[in-house]
Parts: structure tokens; sequence; C-alpha cells
């Protein structure tokens, strides 16, 4: 699919955000708003922009690839904050904003006359969204905060590996990134329906920390009941099994029989009902308590068959199942395209280029992904005439260094 667009679509239609945010977490939460129809104003510094710009390689004629990822759909303006007439600037945009992001460290906003309790007298309906490692509040409030760091304090790094005694180990994406700026994104959501209400603004304040917290539901259920704390147990379920990844003939499938109905149909895939008379694999309990056993008791059967052969039998026997795909071949994949998870969009200097998708589809208001992430300053020129400044305010600006513009 081929999605570029001059006018936003979607619920967030006539939505302003300021996203004064870098690298990941933030961004998130801006491209989401985006993506659902919000104008998202991205201000950046004067001096190299997002640090996302140079995490590189790989980069597209000069651009990040990985800054364009997560920056597609916004509109951008390069400003020194730090400046008196960049923090006016600033103001003028907020004037006729709805919501603002940052992820700056702790008391940043602060310094530079921008935090939430200078804003919100100014500005009383303003929605303050703030992305941080540990949140605004408590005793870690004024750390740095990194995905990793996260994973390793939230537990997930205790739950995620081949299995006990293996050295810790991280999620392969950085989840506590991106699931934070989901939350951020919900947040604002829950703060705009409110405001809708009200007509007043709020801060909403969430962290990475929280981020990976939240996706230990079920280890920390368990861990809550038995006062024992899981460990890492490869793709395995800690309450269902067999719910785990197999080695075939030529490959990796996941096979999901997590309860007692789609047991019993596993089984009469592998033309295996005598398993079922097994004591220690009659029910889910029993099998968890033996989940190994059971584990190297279906390993060699599948290994008897090619992947294509298991995934279609499963599929003909109502067993939930699937292959395990790289990357590349998930951006391949027919449901994915269905989806428009994988869409084409027009970049300033490259051109065509591929980005991923909304992963939320609406019936009445479709959202889609705007525009291709903006070179450094792209828009400050047609930004700044938005909130009135003219020609040679803005040339002022551009020559005393308070604004960069970059064109294609």
């Amino acid at each position: 699919m081929h999605t570029t667009s001059d006018q936003p679509h979607g619920p967030l239609r006539g939505l302003t955000v300021i996203e004064l945010a870098h690298i990941m977490a933030g961004p998130v939460c801006g491209l989401m708003l985006a993506d659902m129809g919000a104008t998202v104003i991205k201000v950046e510094k004067i001096e190299g922009g997002d640090d996302t710009r140079r995490s590189v390689p790989p980069s597209l004629e000069g651009e990040s690839a990985a800054y364009m990822m997560m920056n597609r759909g916004k509109r951008g303006i390069a400003l020194d904050l730090k400046s008196p007439e960049g923090r006016a600037i600033l103001h003028r945009l907020l004037a006729g904003a709805d919501v603002l992001i940052e992820n700056y460290r702790a008391g940043t906003m602060e310094r530079l006359g921008l935090g939430w309790d200078t804003l919100k007298a100014a500005y009383p309906a303003l929605i303050y969204c703030a992305l941080s490692g540990f949140g605004r509040t408590g005793p870690y409030a004024e750390r740095p905060g990194f995905d990793l760091v996260a994973q390793g304090m939230s537990g997930l790094m205790s739950i995620t590996g081949a299995g006990p005694g293996e050295a810790p180990m991280k999620c392969g994406p950085p989840v506590t990134d991106v699931t934070a700026g989901i939350l951020a994104a919900m947040g604002v959501l829950a703060a705009y329906t409110h405001r809708l209400r009200t007509g007043e603004g709020q801060a909403v304040d969430t962290s990475l920390f929280e981020a990976g917290i939240t996706l230990t539901y079920w280890q920390s259920a368990i861990a809550m009941a038995t006062g024992i704390a899981p460990g890492p147990m490869g793709s395995a379920h800690p309450l269902n099994a067999p719910y785990e990844a197999f080695q075939t003939a030529d490959g990796w499938i996941t096979v999901g029989a997590a309860n007692q109905t789609n047991w019993l149909r596993l089984l009469e895939v592998l033309g295996a009902a005598d398993l079922g008379h097994e004591p220690r694999f009659a029910r889910n309990a029993e099998r968890m308590e033996n989940r190994e056993a059971l584990a190297a008791v279906l390993a060699p059967r599948f290994r008897r068959e090619s992947s294509a052969t298991w995934l279609a039998r499963l599929e003909d026997g109502g067993v939930p199942a699937g292959p395990v795909l790289d990357v590349l071949a998930m951006h391949r994949d027919p449901q994915a395209l269905a989806r428009e998870m994988v869409v084409e969009v027009d970049h300033t200097r490259i051109g065509p280029m591929r980005t991923l998708g909304l992963p939320v589809k609406f019936s009445g208001t479709p959202g889609r992904v705007q525009g291709a992430a903006p070179l450094l300053g792209e828009h400050s020129r047609a930004i700044l005439r938005g909130v009135g400044y003219d020609e040679a305010e803005i040339e002022g600006f551009l020559a005393r260094g308070v604004v960069r513009e970059t064109v294609g």
C-alpha cells in the first residue's frame, strides 16, 4: 500500500501535538497519535536533532533508518530552546496546541521555564505528557533510564531466556520503550476525553520501569500467589502446556494447545491418542508439572515432517499454530500486508520507502501513516508561518540561529 497525505485522517484529526521527545519512548507516543490523525510537530535541537539521527548504520541517503521509522508522519522544526527567542516561538506553538510530549531528564523542562507547573498556568487546557525512565515521583525520579536498565529492574530479564542458570537476557526489541510510548498515548487520550468533558488539561506521567512491570502480569500473579519468583522458560508458557516452539524437519513452528480442547485436537493431529491417557498429561495442571517431559515426548514427532506439512495439519485440526518468521519474512507475510502493517511513503530525499503501519483499525475514521519522517527542520518555515510569523521574522530567526531549516 502507498500512503502519503497532506491532510490528516483518523479519529484525532484536528488535535495538535508538540513533541519535545527523542530516541524512542516519546517518539512512539507521537507516532501513534500521528497515525490516528493528530498533527504532530516534532521540535528538535538545532545541532544534530534527535539523537536517533545518529543511530547508524543503517542509513539511506544519509538519513538514519531508525530515525525515519520512529518519526514518520510528523512535521519537523529545529529550534534553539536555550534562547529566549526559541522559547518564545515554542510558546506560540503551545498557544495553539492540545498536547505536549516530553522525555527529557528530570529538571530539564523546569530549567527552561517549561515545566508542568509553569505551563498549566499559561495553558490550562494543555495535556502535558512526560515519559521517563522511572516516573516523575519516587526515589528513582532523578535517575536516567534506558530500556536495558528498565528490562533488568522490572523483572523482564529474569524471565527471558532459554532456561534457569543462563545469563540474564533482554527481550529482543526495546519492549519497555515501545510499551511506555503506547501507554503514554493511551494516557493522553484518556486525558483528552476528560478535557472534552471539563475543559481541563492535566499532566500524564509514565515510565519505562512501569511499562516493564505491566509486561509481567502472568509472572507477577504466580509470584504473588506462591512466593516464588518465576524464571525463564524459553518459548514456553508459565501457565499452559503445550504452548511453545517446536523444531520441525526444516525449521521451527509455534504450537498453542493452551487448553484441554486444543490439547485433544493436537493429539488427533499427531496421531497420539495414547498420550491423552497418560496421567501425567491428563489435564493442564499435570502437563505443567511435567512440562519438560511432555516437550521431550512431542519434540521427536514434530521433527518427522516439514513446517509446511505440520502447519497445514494443525490448521485443518483447529490447533493454533504458526511459523517462526524472521523480520523480512514477516514483512512479506500476506496477513501483514492485508492489514496494512507494511506501507510505502514518500520521503523528501529518498523517495518511495517502506515503513510500518498503524496497528489499530477504525471503521468510521480510518487512520494511516501521514507521510515520511522530516529532514532536520524540514517544515520550520511552514510551521512558523502557521503560527503567524512573517517572512522577515522567519529570515531573522534563521540568520540568528534560533531556527534551522533543511530543504530537500
